[in-house]
């Protein structure tokens, strides 16, 4: 008796499910929007500032939707996510690497990047102790 493999079958509008590229990720993705400080982070490279919301995250990556036409595969960025400009945000800072890009039909590009490594904390706010007389 024959099986059929009803993954690959195509529907009648020509859709097949199965893809023909392989699955990627290694950790699953949740779709978040978050806002956050994308800029280059090679000195050589034209300066660029985009503030962006993401449309996926997950532990490894991020995808996003931008206008912005400086991105480049392979080019390594410094992301500030979650972004905030309140002087009492707590900001964290990730090296991260454009692994994805794909010009949309609205004009706009889908970036993905994969994160290399935490920074760390970015503070916004400013601390100046008190001086004292003598």
């Amino acid at each position: 008796m024959a099986t059929q493999d009803i993954m690959t079958k195509t529907s009648g509008s020509g859709f097949s499910p199965k893809s023909t590229q392989s699955e990627r990720r290694g950790t699953r993705r949740c779709k978040i929007n978050q806002l956050m400080r994308i800029r280059p982070s090679d000195p050589e490279k034209e300066h660029f500032e985009d503030l962006r919301g993401s449309t996926s995250v997950s532990r490894s990556g991020v995808a996003f939707q931008t206008s912005e036409t400086g991105y480049e595969l392979g080019m390594r960025l410094f992301v500030t996510m979650p972004y905030s400009r309140d002087p009492a945000a707590v900001n964290r800072e990730y090296l991260a690497e454009v692994v994805r890009l794909e010009k949309l039909p609205n004009t706009l590009i889908a970036v993905g990047i994969k994160l290399l490594m935490e920074m760390g904390m970015q503070h916004s706010y400013q601390f100046n102790p008190p001086s004292w007389n003598k």
